[in-house]
């Protein structure tokens, strides 16, 4: 596998997956974290990934054949429903792979990556959020990767019932290792 920065032109290859992925979490009856409509048909969610590509530092994973497996978005703005930290820090603002990669190592691997990011940039904080409802497999997917739960949230919806949300951090010292 190789992680790679991504940009615009990689937004179709990850609408793809994305799509795959929705049909996934639809067929397992989880439809609270994403809803039940494919991300390509989502204006929104279509132009929210392209600014990710576009503002931001995307990173690719792409197997030996260099198809794209999992993306990992990287900044220091937050998502508006995020709560200031106390530090400076690096914020997951997305992550996904490839469902039919399960248990390969891509996550892991995008989270090494994600990791030694906040070190070069000398930052004592990575943070990320997620689905928190349903059974919290997902949370336990990042608490598995090594972040620890902070605080629960929920996030109001115009269109549809609140999102329950995590928030999740990896504390850093000053060599990057988890403080």
């Amino acid at each position: 596998m190789k992680i790679r920065t991504g940009g615009p032109d990689d937004v179709p290859a990850i609408l793809a997956m994305l799509d795959a992925t929705m049909e996934w979490l639809v067929a397992q009856g989880r439809t609270g974290q994403w809803g039940d409509q494919p991300w390509s048909g989502n204006e929104a969610r279509v132009a929210q990934m392209t600014k990710f590509a576009t503002d931001y530092l995307m990173r690719i994973a792409e197997d030996d054949g260099g198809q794209l497996v999992g993306v990992c978005v990287l900044a220091e703005e937050l998502a508006q429903y995020i709560p200031p930290a106390d530090v400076p820090e690096l914020y997951i603002r997305f992550l996904a792979t490839d469902r039919t990669r399960k248990n390969t190592g891509i996550g892991a691997a995008l989270i090494a990556d994600a990791r030694a990011e906040t070190a070069r940039r000398g930052l004592p904080l990575l943070r990320v959020d997620c689905y928190g409802g349903d059974d919290r497999r997902l949370v336990a997917a990042y608490r598995a990767l090594g972040f620890t739960e902070a605080e629960p949230f929920v996030v109001e919806r115009p269109d549809g019932p609140p999102w329950p949300g995590q928030l999740l951090e990896i504390r850093l010292d000053a060599a990057g290792r988890t403080s």
